[in-house]
């Protein structure tokens, strides 16, 4: 094969970053990062109400500095080389968008409006207007819209609009239409802007706009209207059945050639979550499980409808068709927190520091940063390794991962975290290790639930920081699971599905599988259980589970 380049973009939480890629054998030519500006700035949030907005032009002014750098440092002899662009976003950020596809906050007038730009995947300003579409979609008479996806999450499409047209009236009557981020850049990319017949990812359709082919497509727009008219007048305008990210959604405009510096033509490619992206990077197949650890985590496999057909999953995870690997149902579950459990107590250890260094005068401004940062960086690693010293057969703590919530199984935001077992001779690293056992455990109900309805695991495979950067976590995950752990090589999972989706739309590869075979960076470790400590988790397991039932009864 000609060797031809693609380029996979990922649009995370705080920046964006690309990947130019060599489509016959995925070795990646170039690479740029480029942070969200205002985001990194703090505007337009508001975590105590936990809103959280990002201004379209950050997305626009990074995607554009970052594929200037990635295709710097590729060279420029590869530029007239590259055939394909696909992007994948987080999700679900939606935003409202006017006659045009515009974002109202590319307007004059809600140029500085929160409720007018992207609401970011983790904003959960809409957990009563979530609760109420779940009590609704109970209800309702007609079909059951919590057969595929479970109970409503304020992370997601209809809820997040249901809450900002009731709020802001404003922003109410200006929206034409609602648009996810992962289908507003394609759009704009290839100039198909019309909300009406725009490309529509089957992955945000699916899993976040309730829409699925049993339905007739979207949720009916009477039963939009029971909740508010303004949700049935926007559903009409999503007018294009949604397609798998593998799709070319056009040719790249002039305009926006000459923006990233790219040639022309070139094709644009379709989109995806950056979680569903990062399965298709490492390699998900039939009976592969994909765990995407981050600050929360997300599980997927794929299968069959016709596997599927009679199962009712809705406590147990979420499917959209073709949401992953075309042809399959894509099936997500997740933990809420994963790495933002060790984030909030890594905090929680620094907090005497960042309030006490400040008042200290034996040592000058600079000194006290460097300290802070030093001590930052440090922290975590010191604490592992004194965890990893812990005897097995001393572990009297038990943790709930639950301190953002729990997303599966059983979908609830509102339940809280706990710790038993604690005395005067806790310290930090016993604390430590009993919340790493948590997110562990957690991540157990999860591969147990598949198993009970009678999904077939054969293989895990874990991407992301944690996956690449704790060997503590990950052995413990193991032992936990009791299943060998497979950690994908690449550091950049996301993007490589990307640029997978942009190799299949550009014609370079026939299927996505065929991409993922000649692309596919393969594995950097493998985790298998630890036989002696298997045992002692299933104790503790059982514990975790206890104290689970009792804080979701007892105290909630």
């Amino acid at each position: 094969m000609k060797d031809h380049f693609v380029i996979g973009v990922d649009f995370g939480t705080d920046s964006v970053r690309a990947i130019v890629v060599n489509a016959s054998n995925g070795q990646v030519a170039g690479e740029g990062l480029s942070a969200y500006a205002r985001w990194s700035e703090g505007r337009y949030s508001m975590p105590e109400k936990n809103q959280f907005r990002q201004h379209p032009l950050d997305y626009l002014e990074g995607l554009q500095a970052c594929v200037h750098s990635a295709l710097k440092q590729a060279g420029q002899e590869l530029r007239s080389c590259v055939k394909g662009i696909a992007i994948e976003t987080t999700g679900s950020t939606p935003c409202p968008v006017d006659r045009a596809g515009r974002p109202l906050a590319l307007l004059p007038e809600f140029r500085e409006n929160p409720n007018a730009m992207f609401h970011l995947w983790k904003d959960h300003s809409a957990a009563d207007e979530a609760e109420e579409f779940t009590r609704a979609a109970e209800a309702w008479e007609g079909e059951d819209y919590t057969r595929f996806q479970g109970r409503y999450s304020s992370e997601w499409f209809w809820a997040k609009m249901l809450h900002t047209h009731r709020s802001d009236p404003a922003i109410s009557k200006a929206a034409f239409s609602w648009v996810e981020h992962c289908d507003w850049i394609p759009g704009l990319l290839a100039g198909r802007n019309d909300p009406a017949a725009m490309y529509r990812s089957a992955c945000a359709a699916g899993h976040k706009a309730l829409w699925h082919s049993e339905f007739g497509g979207l949720p009916a727009q009477a039963f939009l209207a029971n909740l508010d008219p303004s949700l049935a007048e926007i559903s009409k305008t999503y007018g294009a059945v949604p397609q798998p990210a593998d799709t070319p959604v056009g040719w790249l405009t002039p305009e926006w050639a000459h923006r990233l510096g790219l040639p022309s033509p070139l094709v644009v490619g379709g989109s995806s979550f950056d979680a569903h992206a990062g399965a298709v990077g490492a390699g998900i197949a039939p009976h592969v499980l994909v765990k995407v650890i981050g600050t929360s985590s997300v599980d997927m496999i794929i299968e069959k409808a016709s596997v599927l057909r009679g199962k009712s999953l809705k406590e147990v995870c979420g499917q959209a068709e073709n949401s992953i690997l075309p042809g399959f149902v894509g099936i997500e579950a997740g933990q809420a927190a994963f790495g933002d459990v060790y984030a909030w107590f890594k905090e929680l250890l620094l907090w005497p520091l960042r309030h006490l260094l400040p008042t200290v005068s034996t040592i000058s401004a600079d000194q006290k940063a460097d300290v802070l940062k030093e001590l930052s960086e440090q922290l975590i690693p010191q604490i592992t390794a004194q965890a990893q010293q812990l005897s097995h057969d001393d572990i009297s703590l038990v943790a709930l991962d639950w301190l953002n919530g729990r997303r599966y199984p059983s979908a609830n935001e509102y339940v809280k975290s706990a710790v038993t077992g604690l005395d005067l001779g806790t310290d930090a690293p016993k604390l430590y290790k009993s919340l790493v056992l948590a997110t562990a455990f957690g991540a157990r109900r999860i591969l147990e639930s598949f198993l009970a309805n009678g999904l077939q695991i054969e293989k895990i495979i874990a991407v992301g920081g944690i996956a690449q950067r704790s060997p503590f976590v990950m052995q413990i995950l193991a032992n936990v699971l009791n299943r060998p752990i497979s950690v994908a090589a690449s550091m950049q999972t996301c993007a490589m599905g990307a640029a997978m989706y942009a190799a299949t739309a550009a014609g370079i590869h026939r299927s996505l599988p065929d991409a993922q075979r000649a692309m596919n960076e393969g594995f950097s470790a493998q985790y298998s259980p630890e036989s002696e400590h298997v045992e002692q988790y299933n104790k503790l397991f059982v514990q975790y589970c206890a104290l689970g039932d009792f804080v979701e009864s007892r105290l909630m």
